[in-house]
């Protein structure tokens, strides 16, 4: 009769329509279209409307182009922190942001249109800038939402709208009002390929070739230069530059006043450098003839006339602390208007800021003969001068690190204009602002160090820009007088205005209709008034989001809980915005700033168009899926450079079906599973199932911890390890005949379906926030308690909280030999089946020598069925040894006193659970099964 049977039809085998192929580029869209109608976002928020908020505050991308992978790392990282706070019970307002102005819009607009801003009025390019930046808004949006961004997509901000440009000039207003605001002729970055002042954030270093001239400047004292104690002979002070064309502005040569310099005679005249420079320069230039007639301290030289090696005016020996040994000879050319150092210097010993170029960086009148040349050409032209009077003493071109701009790519010079600057430390700004940084949370904690070394050296923020499209710097200027009309009262009428007709206001009107009509020159009580043309930094107007957008009535709060953007922004968003904040409201806008690294391919280079090695995240999601790209996100430590390359998704994909398969086992465990219904109290459960239930809780605790202190790489590698090593080899294994072959409703399965529910219903929630799309598959399928029966998204449920009387150390302790048992009872077992001793292990009988009376009694204590399901053996014996068997596998490394001996079991296979056992055939109606399989079967009949 038994060969008529089909046992595999009386097996409780796994059941579930969840698919293995995940089809993610498939299905995700179709998940997206879900969370839409039935608004998940806003349920959420209503979900949780009474709830704690958890601000995290998004930085605005530029509105100028496709997103990058860049963008995606740094949104999936937001969603993660938004998802997860969402499931701890925080109303998580996030509030999508977009820069709309700026050089970056400009820029790529220009190059659409193939026109230059000489060729289109500044009202119609604005019409245009402003249809241009929101069709990239919407195209970004869209590109955002199939990464399964969770926010308010419906109500961003941008910074064109209205009240966003209103907001702009309300914060300058407040600064203005305070004293902050100024107008002065400074060195600034200047671009002059895009013919505008540059902030430091806007400033990138890269590698350039200069030329490198040491120069001769003579000595040209009328009184005698032995009043400097130095000898009556004619001689040259020793100067190096990168930049020849500066020369032409020079006005002084400065030392440090605690160097030691001399006086060397050689082939090109006798010339003064610093003494820890002489065999540098002796071995750099080559010199044949090199004689030390005199030392002296440099500051003894202080005032000293010296010739300008071109021109017919003398330049002015100066001391000054930032002359550095580091390069150079110890003798620094100073022009004030082409350095940030020079300036300040120049200011102590009142020199003039000589400026001879325009905004195209060629030499005006006021350059003499350099008169209509570039810098670059000019460069040329002073070097052949230097040779021909013979002041050149050395000339090599070396590449060393320069600014360029962050837009065009091309170097940039220091050019002194008029500017509106923010001062940095008016009001101990700067070092309130570095006592302040003590109390943010720095994500990683080096992001501390590098702020604070950031605002003790940066300059006065240069807020001024020469371009078209902006918020303009809203200062009027007196017709008769130039004075400029820096008022409060007259700056926020004109915010007002900008809230009811926009920043384009201020191009479209004439001065009177901006102005009120009592308006008056605070200096020569004129009337008349011109308007400036400058627009303020775009990094001013994302700066101050936080007035615009956290103070804004959006369910949001001043200040945010976190900025999270990458680690560039320490010199841009985070220190703009901390700065503007600290001048108007005295306080940081965040409490934690969490920074990630930039994208880079396989090898770790930069990505670019002509090295062709950009992959777009488009490229990643049509073929592997939005959840595989942000898996990939965590995958390595985000906060350093984050490497991809195809292999490297692939790597991550590998992983996903890892954690997918481990989901797919668990749902096809469950088929019969109502978790109301069958669910066994804590105390019913076997020892085993408690063990994998303390696991699962112990991942949880370890990723709860993590998901708080941002690490979610850490995030990725504890699931990583709890679904591979200790679910699929351990206890996903162990737990298989149970489920499969008991009988349906006993204790012994229920207690094994009770803790993988518990373990997939943990999975979830922790899964969620990683990748949402494949959460909410699940969910569809995963059988849900009474209480959750209204939960239409897996986003709508809270993350699980540790279970104390699951998570017990001790009973994880306790089972520490048996795993290390384990390990070398499955080498042993993998011996003999390649030495074809045996096949499956369920073949195998093990025969344990125990040298430990501790160890003996530890495993006489587990019960023998317990034992055999745990090694997937069919019978296991104990011994207690003196010595261990020399033909025993062992490692006594791991288990000193443990032996193992593996031989063929017993008995015979049952053919429903493959087993060997003695009492296979005791029942004649069933003579090719087990016992047990027998009572399985009758019990399945009821």
């Amino acid at each position: 009769m038994s060969n008529k049977i089909d046992y595999k039809q009386t097996l409780n085998l796994p059941q579930t329509e969840f698919p293995m192929k995940a089809s993610l580029p498939q299905k995700e869209p179709q998940i997206l279209k879900f969370w839409e109608e039935i608004n998940l976002y806003e349920k959420l928020r209503e979900l949780r409307k009474a709830n704690p908020r958890y601000i995290l505050h998004d930085g605005p991308p530029y509105a100028n182009g496709d997103i990058h992978l860049g963008h995606a790392l740094n949104k999936t990282l937001k969603d993660i922190v938004v998802r997860f706070y969402t499931m701890k019970g925080f109303d998580v307002p996030f509030i999508p942001g977009w820069d709309c102005h700026g050089l970056p819009v400009e820029h790529q607009l220009f190059k659409e249109l193939g026109i230059t801003k000489h060729e289109i009025s500044q009202v119609e390019f604005r019409k245009k800038a402003h249809q241009y930046a929101l069709r990239y808004v919407n195209i970004q949006k869209e590109e955002f939402k199939r990464l399964g961004i969770l926010a308010d997509f419906f109500h961003p901000y941008l910074t064109l709208e209205p009240c966003y440009e209103a907001a702009i000039i309300r914060s300058f207003a407040k600064l203005v009002e305070k004293g902050f605001i100024y107008k002065g002729v400074k060195p600034v970055n200047w671009c002059i390929n895009c013919e505008t002042a540059l902030a430091e954030a806007e400033v990138e270093y890269e590698n350039h070739t200069s030329p490198s001239i040491y120069v001769k400047f003579e000595v040209g004292s009328k009184e005698p230069i032995t009043n400097y104690g130095l000898p009556d002979t004619k001689f040259s002070f020793l100067v190096w530059t990168t930049t020849p064309w500066t020369l032409v502005s020079n006005v002084a040569v400065a030392l440090n006043p605690e160097f030691v310099y001399c006086l060397v005679d050689t082939e090109k005249g006798i010339l003064l450098m610093a003494k820890n420079r002489i065999n540098f320069l002796r071995e750099k230039i080559g010199f044949e003839k090199f004689e030390v007639l005199t030392e002296l301290k440099g500051s003894s030289l202080e005032r000293l006339s010296l010739k300008h090696p071109f021109f017919e005016r003398n330049a002015e020996v100066i001391l000054a602390d930032f002359v550095s040994h580091e390069e150079g000879t110890g003798c620094v050319h100073i022009a004030p208007g082409h350095g940030e150092e020079d300036y300040q210097v120049g200011k102590i010993y009142n020199f003039p800021v000589i400026m001879p170029l325009d905004e195209h960086g060629v030499f005006t009148k006021e350059g003499g003969k350099f008169c209509g040349l570039d810098v670059y050409s000019a460069n040329r032209k002073i070097i052949e001068e230097l040779k021909e009077s013979g002041k050149l003493v050395w000339e090599e071109k070396i590449e060393h690190s320069y600014p360029h701009c962050w837009r065009c790519k091309k170097p940039v010079i220091f050019r002194a204009t008029n500017q509106w600057f923010m001062k940095v430390d008016h009001t101990s700004l700067r070092n309130r602002a570095i006592e302040k940084v003590k109390t943010v949370r720095w994500v990683p904690a080096m992001g501390e160090n590098r702020i604070v070394g950031m605002l003790q050296t940066r300059p006065d923020w240069c807020l001024s820009r020469q371009r078209y499209w902006g918020v303009p710097i809203t200062v009027f200027y007196c017709g008769d007088c130039g004075e400029a009309l820096l008022e409060y009262a007259v700056i926020m009428r004109i915010a007002d205005l900008f809230e009811k007709e926009g920043a384009d206001v201020w191009f479209r009107k004439e001065v009177k209709e901006l102005l009120p009509p009592q308006a008056k020159c605070p200096k020569c009580k004129g009337e008349s008034f011109r308007k400036e043309t400058d627009i303020l930094d775009v990094w001013f107007e994302s700066g101050v989001s936080h007035q615009a957008v956290l103070k804004s009535e959006r369910g949001l709060s001043f200040p945010a809980d976190l900025y999270l953007e990458g680690s560039d922004q320490h010199r841009g968003w985070f220190q703009t915005s901390l700065l503007t904040s600290m001048g108007i409201a005295e306080t940081f806008p965040f409490k934690a700033v969490l920074t990630h690294g930039f994208v880079v391919d396989g090898e770790g280079r930069k990505m670019s168009k002509s090295l062709g090695n950009v992959i777009s995240p488009q490229e990643v999601i049509d073929k592997f899926g939005a959840d595989i790209l942000r898996l990939w996100a965590i995958s390595s430590d985000f906060t350093e450079d984050m490497k991809i390359s195809e292999e490297i998704v692939e790597r991550v994909s590998g992983v996903y079906r890892k954690w997918r398969n481990t989901a797919k086992f668990i749902l096809g465990n469950l088929f019969d599973f109502d978790p109301d219904r069958d669910k066994l109290d804590y105390n019913l459960l076997l020892p085993i199932d408690k063990w994998a239930l303390a696991k699962v809780e112990e991942l949880l605790k370890d990723v709860l911890s993590a998901y708080r202190d941002f690490d979610f790489h850490r995030v990725y590698r504890l699931i990583y390890q709890f679904c591979v090593m200790e679910m699929s080899s351990i206890y996903l294994d162990i737990v298989k005949d149970r489920l499969y072959t008991f009988y349906k409703d006993s204790r012994e399965r229920r207690s094994a379906q009770t803790v993988i529910y518990e373990i997939l219903n943990i999975l979830l929630r922790i899964w969620a926030p990683l990748m949402p799309f494949t959460a909410e598959e699940i969910w569809k399928y995963f059988p849900r308690e009474n209480k959750l029966k209204d939960f239409v998204s897996v986003h709508m449920l809270s993350m699980s909280e540790v279970n104390n009387l699951w998570l017990d150390d001790s009973l994880l302790e306790s089972w520490g030999p048996i795993w290390k048992m384990r390990d070398v009872v499955m080498r042993a077992i993998e011996k003999e089946r390649m030495e074809k001793i045996i096949g499956d292990s369920l073949e195998a009988s093990l025969v344990f020598y125990v040298a430990e009376e501790k160890m003996y009694r530890y495993l006489k204590n587990k019960e023998l069925a317990e034992l055999m399901e745990i090694f997937l053996v069919s019978e296991v014996k104990i011994n207690r040894v003196d010595k261990i068997p020399p033909e025993s596998f062992r490692d006594e490394e791991l288990l000193p006193n443990f032996g193992v001996e593996v031989r063929e079991a017993s008995g015979s296979k049952c053919q429903r659970c493959w087993n060997y056992r003695i009492d296979v055939g005791n029942n004649p109606e069933y003579p090719d099964i087990c016992v047990r399989c027998v009572r399985a079967m009758e019990m399945n009949k009821r």
